[in-house]
């Protein structure tokens, strides 16, 4: 199921390669299959996009984890997991909601929230499987037959409670149904806590608990202590409760707050310190043992995994001060970033652990040493192939988008040409991805091999005598007494990580002066909010974001800098993270209807060059008119003000606002029915910045 993941993203990249090639080239026979691939409405980049990270996090790095922690918490604790049946509850459970992610994310089944895409009973689903892990977990540990817990166990339990935490608070819903919710939370207290979550997923879903792997498998693989205990407990103690804070330095620029911003500016910075600790940690276990990494494919894996971590937490801390993020942020370097740790830190070290795992599960050597050291040439190809023309992407993207003319206008007024110039990053994109890709086939192949010449060593003996009652220990490092209470650890580690969080997220919510409120903005109308659910379901926002940044070349290119006060009913916030296409925000108005219209039914030929797949199923599918008395009770229930009873009377002005759209561009010889999806999607672009009015530029008699 891992392998999804990464063949969903080279799909995606291929989608964004294809759209708009012309018919006479040479090679156009060998995309034509993608070109039709990118029009289906279930395969569109909005949609497999989420499918994509998801797959990535969940399936790859998630399955990883649970086999690294299920094979080391054992033996570390010299005891057998609490309880067997817990163990296979856990595996099925998790692969039927990654079946389920697979089914539904395609489908247009979204909460629209990066990384958080899953509707509400899935979320619960996710919870459940997280509670049967954690309760197998700690069985083990408090029945374990070893006192002292190795540093891997810290991170194990700080990675269970601090998840936990996380999913909780930021899948807060209501439903409207089985398969649409609405976040609780809207417009900047959507965004902090969906950013609070975002990054901290990536912190202790995809870092610590492969940081506990690292502290076992590492050294074992060399045969080496690890280098220092007193940095083992320097570098635990400090990430995990500096990272919970550096949520903020997603929304630099935004309407979030400054000292939210500043807050995570200033902890993403110092986490520089522990996150090169745990690196050199781990780089110096293999002190001694550099002539065998030249032979030993295994610890090649480990070294170019443990760089590049180091290279991603040097690199985040840096996008996150001002400088650095007015540069990166909605460009490609931001993707080459988060590629650098997903293929080379979580990809490798998976590798790394799979190729010195399966030898001893199987009592088999790996079927080809060969095999193995080309996975790791080609992977590492793979990664330079994919990264290195995205930070060249990136840099020229935000170039491009800043650079005026000595008369003072936007030199590249047309989004369109940062697309157009960049094109050739997302070619070589596509083939470090496939690069990588045949590297994972090949693992596949050398992995079944071993295991169809071996057989499986279903048990081993525990051989440690159950523990003897404690005594004291003189002279024993003060850590001792935290590291032989689980409970306790487990506690320590929720209040460590549990300051940020709430230093961050309650003033954010009870301090109204946070989010100032806007007289003359209003809740969407019911065909418009119909229009939001389908620009969600769609993932419009993968591609576009709505925030105008606090610069001129945003405000010339966009319109007025956005205002805190203009989400307040956006449940979802839909900031976006990225700009393939230009930002939307200000779009309402800007064009006529029959623009929208004409774009949306096929962007390429619309405008020339543009990479947006064609959206046909909007003009063949019908508003779900019936759900739009729920839609708008459970809009009034979070506290958007529609008047009372306003559910009897919301679909007739539905009905009227959509034959409105109807007549106008029938007035201009379209005819379509003011039942289809596409009038509600165009009421929703043409809504969007219309509730603030710029101020006007000052005129000669008023300067």
């Amino acid at each position: 199921m891992g392998r999804g993941g990464h063949v969903g993203g080279l799909i995606i990249a291929l989608e964004m390669v294809v759209q708009g090639t012309s018919p006479d080239a040479w090679y156009y026979w060998l995309v034509r299959p993608m070109i039709w691939l990118s029009e289906q409405q279930w395969f569109t980049f909005g949609r497999l996009r989420p499918l994509h990270t998801n797959a990535v996090i969940f399936a790859f790095v998630g399955n990883g984890m649970f086999a690294g922690v299920y094979y080391s918490a054992q033996r570390l604790l010299k005891a057998r997991m609490f309880k067997d049946w817990l163990s296979n509850l856990h595996f099925w459970s998790w692969q039927m909601i990654i079946v389920s992610a697979a089914i539904t994310l395609p489908l247009g089944i979204t909460t629209g929230k990066e990384y958080a895409e899953l509707e509400w009973p899935q979320d619960i689903a996710v919870t459940l499987a997280w509670v049967v892990f954690g309760i197998n977990l700690m069985g083990t540990i408090i029945k374990r037959r070893e006192r002292h817990l190795y540093v891997a166990i810290w991170f194990y339990i700080a990675t269970w409670v601090t998840v936990a935490m996380l999913h909780i608070v930021n899948s807060v819903e209501l439903p409207v149904s089985l398969f649409k919710s609405y976040s609780f939370y809207a417009g900047v207290q959507d965004a902090l806590v969906q950013w609070w979550y975002g990054h901290n997923a990536v912190a202790f879903f995809l870092t610590t608990p492969y940081l506990g792997m690292m502290y076992y498998f590492l050294p074992k693989a060399a045969n080496r202590p690890v280098y220092s205990y007193r940095l083992s407990i320097i570098h635990f103690w400090a990430l995990i409760f500096l990272y919970i804070w550096a949520g903020p330095h997603h929304l630099l620029y935004s309407s979030l707050p400054d000292w939210a911003q500043n807050l995570g500016t200033v902890f993403s910075i110092m986490l520089i310190a522990p996150s090169w600790g745990g690196m050199l940690n781990g780089l110096l276990t293999l002190r001694g043992a550099w002539d065998r990494v030249r032979e030993d494919a295994v610890l090649k894996f480990y070294v170019v995994a443990i760089t590049c971590y180091g290279m991603a937490t040097l690199e985040g801390p840096l996008l996150s001060t001002k400088f650095f993020n007015s540069i990166s942020h909605f460009t490609d370097w931001t993707i080459a970033h988060v590629h650098v740790g997903a293929l080379g830190w979580n990809g490798f070290l998976t590798f790394g652990m799979i190729y010195w795992l399966i030898p001893r599960l199987f009592g088999k050597q790996m079927h080809s040493r060969g095999l193995m050291n080309f996975h790791f040439w080609i992977g590492t190809l793979g990664i330079i192939f994919y990264t290195i023309p995205l930070y060249f992407a990136g840099f020229t993207q935000s170039l491009m988008w800043k650079q005026f003319t000595p008369d003072g206008y936007l030199a590249y007024a047309n989004f369109l040409d940062t697309v157009i110039q960049i094109k050739y990053a997302y070619w070589l994109r596509s083939l470090g991805g496939t690069l990588y890709l045949t590297g994972v086939f090949v693992m596949v192949y050398n992995v079944w091999k071993t295991v169809a010449a071996g057989k499986l060593i279903a048990n081993e003996d525990v051989e440690a005598m159950p523990m003897e009652k404690e005594a004291a220990h003189v002279g024993a490092h003060w850590h001792r007494w935290i590291e032989r209470r689980p409970i306790q650890m487990l506690v320590f580690s929720l209040v460590v990580v549990g300051i940020g969080g709430v230093v961050e997220l309650v003033p954010t919510f009870l301090i109204q002066s946070n989010v100032p409120t806007i007289k003359s903005v209003h809740p969407y109308t019911p065909l418009e909010l119909q229009g939001r659910d389908i620009y969600v379901r769609e993932g419009c926002y993968t591609c576009h974001s709505q925030m105008v940044r606090p610069f001129r070349s945003e405000t010339e290119r966009y319109g007025e800098y956005s205002k805190a006060g203009e989400y307040v009913y956006d449940h979802p916030f839909q900031w976006g993270s990225k700009r393939t296409g230009p930002d939307l925000l200000r779009v309402g108005g800007k064009y006529q209807n029959s623009w929208h219209f004409y774009h949306m039914i096929n962007p390429g030929e619309f405008v020339k060059g543009s990479i947006m797949p064609p959206y046909a199923h909007l003009y063949e599918q019908w508003i779900d008119t019936g759900s739009t008395p729920m839609k708008i009770a459970a809009m009034r229930t979070l506290g958007v003000p529609y008047p009372e009873g306003f559910e009897q009377q919301a679909s007739a002005d539905l009905s009227a606002q959509a034959q409105g759209i109807a007549d106008d561009l029938k007035a201009g010889g379209i005819e379509i029915e003011k039942e289809k999806e596409i009038i509600a999607m165009i009421a929703y672009l043409q809504r969007l910045g219309t509730d603030i009015k710029p101020k006007a530029a000052p005129t000669a008699a008023t300067k």
